[in-house]
């Protein structure tokens, strides 16, 4: 007796997005050694300093707010003087 098999598709190939991911992290790893090797490994910009940046940059903001937040009462408080005299 004689057993009959269907014939088996051949494996599909790599999907498109491995693929894509694949070239995308090798282009990134290529601009990224490029970056180092013309701005130096001192100045490549790290997510470290970036959210460093952004650190300050809040401070700043915040500090700037809360001058302007003096100043607008400090304004009001001599026109309240000036009125009540």
């Amino acid at each position: 007796m004689a057993t009959q098999t269907a014939p088996t598709a051949a494996a599909p190939p790599a999907a498109f997005a491995a693929a894509s991911r694949a070239v995308v992290s090798v282009a990134a790893d290529l601009v990224t050694g490029v970056q180092r090797a013309v701005v130096g490994p001192t100045k490549f910009r790290t997510a470290r300093d970036n959210a460093w940046d952004a650190i300050l940059a809040d401070r700043a903001r915040n500090a700037a707010r809360d001058d302007l937040t003096r100043e607008v009462a400090a304004i009001l408080s001599r026109s309240a003087d000036r009125v009540s005299r």
